[in-house]
């Protein structure tokens, strides 16, 4: 690899600012001594942090509030000199980070960067906008239904009446929003209304998705641009009703297992699968892919892309790339060669 040096972006505004400083040191820690790494991190309030006050923010594990020079905001990303770095690693999750936003101002600057572009990103992060791009290409999902703040406002028994057609139970998610948070399951009309309150607190639109009783959540990671290559696939078990921010991050709640015990055709429709909703999208670099499988029919039906996935050692993209060979210092290589590529 001919880059060494990169400037990681971390923190942000999002609910999964910690989960991307746990990422950045993940990858800072695993650098070799070739290339060399600035974090910069964007506290919870969109104010960068300069590099002193950013490596200390992620020895602490939490971003500190902005100084006050007013000047480090985000708009200094604007101010970055492109001969200074090769490439950036945007290690941003959810809204204002891997929705498009910071790609769009890398674009601007000229600066190479990991994953996808303006597009890819946009359309990973809003899930009814993918949802629809996955039924133009084919691809078998649950029914979902989205609802917007201000029908919610003033139609609510018409949107009552259509959650109860789609049949209990249901999950009830903001739009763009990542790592499960504001995410509800619901049996009935009463927890569908303190569900959407608790869903619109963190995005003016709402999907609600049929429940899939009785299935196994299957992910598969996909590594490239136009060509992209996909993971063994893996599978998370856990005991809790779904798979919330509380059993995602808390150790021990959850068991990943790669490769997972499933057949070797359902392998292979998963991994297509993947690739399938990667180029759907127009993602590039990376993604996870997560799906639904259903052991007695048979049955496979994609879920959603998460374009810039948790990426700490124990995370499952890196972990699905170690099961094929590739270990996590060498993901990081290929994942900033791959944002040199022309594409």
């Amino acid at each position: 690899m001919a880059s060494h040096r990169i400037l990681l972006l971390c923190g942000g505004q999002s609910e999964e600012h910690q989960v991307s400083l746990a990422s950045a040191r993940s990858v800072i820690t695993s650098a070799g001594p070739e290339i060399s790494i600035t974090p910069l991190v964007i506290d919870r309030s969109g104010y960068l942090l300069p590099p002193d006050d950013s490596q200390k923010a992620l020895e602490r594990g939490e971003a500190a509030k902005r100084s006050s020079l007013d000047s480090r905001n985000s708009s200094g990303l604007a101010k970055l000199d492109p001969q200074e770095y090769d490439v950036v690693f945007p290690l941003l999750h959810g809204p204002y980070g891997e929705d498009g936003t910071v790609q769009g101002l890398l674009e601007l600057i000229g600066l190479p960067y990991v994953g996808s572009g303006v597009l890819g990103s946009a359309v990973g992060m809003d899930k009814l906008m993918m949802k629809s791009v996955f039924a133009s290409h084919d691809l078998p999902q649950v029914r979902y239904l989205g609802v917007n703040r201000h029908d919610w406002r003033h139609h609510q028994d018409r949107v009552l009446e259509a959650l109860t057609i789609m049949n209990f139970p249901l999950f009830i998610k903001p739009a763009n929003l990542g790592s499960s948070v504001g995410i509800s399951k619901v049996a009935n009309d009463s927890e569908a209304v303190a569900a959407l309150g608790e869903a619109f607190r963190h995005d003016r639109r709402v999907i609600v998705e049929a429940g899939v009783i009785g299935a196994r959540e299957l992910e598969v990671g996909v590594l490239g641009n136009e060509q992209p290559a996909t993971s063994p696939v893996g599978e998370i078990s856990f005991e809790t009703e779904f798979y919330d921010y509380h059993t995602k991050y808390t150790a021990g709640r959850a068991q990943l297992t790669i490769p997972a015990e499933i057949p070797t055709e359902i392998a292979l429709r998963c991994q297509d699968m993947a690739e399938r909703a990667f180029l759907a999208i127009d993602a590039a670099g990376l993604a996870r892919v997560d799906f639904f499988y259903l052991d007695k029919p048979g049955e496979v039906l994609i879920n959603e892309i998460n374009t810039m996935p948790g990426f700490t050692k124990t995370s499952m993209y890196p972990r699905l790339w170690a099961a094929a060979g590739i270990p996590y210092p060498e993901l990081v290589e290929r994942l900033l060669s791959l944002a040199l590529e022309e594409r």
